[in-house]
């Protein structure tokens, strides 16, 4: 039961970063980012997955509880998604200002 109210929580919070990371692309801007911000759940989902990978409980149970895993390791890709396209809109906005 935790690991499914665990899931739940996850995807709450990843339900938004395939949107944000869509915006970033289109705005081509960084105005209302934080690098901080990115980088701080960027990390979050890298302990998130590690502590997953080194739960001997959690593994021993991995057939039955993979789909935890996956759903880290998602909102991990649309987190650093969204942080490269930080980065590319950073050097957009300095062409542009030139």
């Amino acid at each position: 039961m935790a690991d499914i109210l665990e899931t739940i929580m996850i995807v709450s919070f990843g339900i938004s970063w395939p949107i944000n990371a869509y915006k970033s692309y289109k705005a081509r801007s960084t105005k209302g980012k934080s690098l901080a911000f990115l980088i701080l759940i960027f990390s979050g989902y890298i302990f998130g997955i590690i502590a997953k990978l080194i739960n001997e409980n959690y593994m021993a149970n991995f057939s039955q509880k993979w789909y935890v895993l996956v759903v880290y390791i998602f909102n991990f890709i649309m987190v650093g998604t969204d942080l490269c396209l930080y980065f590319r809109n950073k050097r957009i906005e300095k062409e542009e200002n030139k």
